[in-house]
């Protein structure tokens, strides 16, 4: 079985739409880029590595298709992964070691298969089927100094109950939160101070 790794950045209040650049008229566009340092190079540098297959939504795998193929030394080896797309509109890729799942099941089968682990980068209505159908075995979280009040969120409706370890943390300069959790079984619930 294989392990699925999702890698986010998200605001205070949860918002992981368009951290990095104008997306669709969205009015805070670009809200992580103030916060980018070395500190989060590092941070973004040791979750690519070693390199492993992608999973990613469409909007995210039409943006990285229209940018990796031809600038790979910024992610060396993102063109020789194999990258899974899921959707319902695509037909086909150009990317090379592009497949193209077309629903839940087809997200089972790719997670019970063999193969090195799948990270999932940005991809937000996937995250939250991931999420929905407790297939994310880790969660990799720069959570940043800000809330937007508006924008798409990490965790919608359809999240179930599910308990997740801290593995590792550490702070930027900047006040960006890096977080690595790994799902941990159930919720478990209790009284405070009995």
């Amino acid at each position: 079985m294989r392990k699925i790794i999702a890698g986010l950045f998200i605001t205070l209040d949860g918002v992981m739409q368009a951290a990095g650049g104008p997306e669709d008229g969205f009015k805070y566009g670009g809200w992580s880029a103030p916060y980018y340092d070395e500190a989060l190079d590092a941070i973004a540098e040791k979750q690519k590595q070693p390199a492993r297959d992608l999973l990613l939504g469409r909007k995210t795998f039409e943006i990285f298709a229209s940018f990796f193929p031809e600038n790979e030394r910024i992610w060396p080896g993102v063109n020789d992964v194999t990258k899974y797309v899921m959707s319902s509109t695509l037909e086909k890729a150009d990317w090379k070691n592009t497949v193209i799942l077309k629903s839940v099941e087809d997200l089972k089968k790719l997670k019970n298969s063999e193969g090195s682990d799948i990270h999932v980068h940005g991809s937000g209505s996937l995250i939250q089927t991931l999420l929905k159908y407790d297939l994310i075995d880790e969660l990799w979280l720069l959570i940043h100094p800000l809330t937007l009040g508006t924008g798409n969120k990490l965790f919608g409706d359809g999240t179930i109950p599910a308990a997740f370890a801290l593995a590792e943390s550490t702070a930027t300069p900047g006040g960006v939160i890096a977080a690595h959790y790994i799902r941990d079984g159930e919720v478990k619930t209790g009284i405070m101070g009995a």
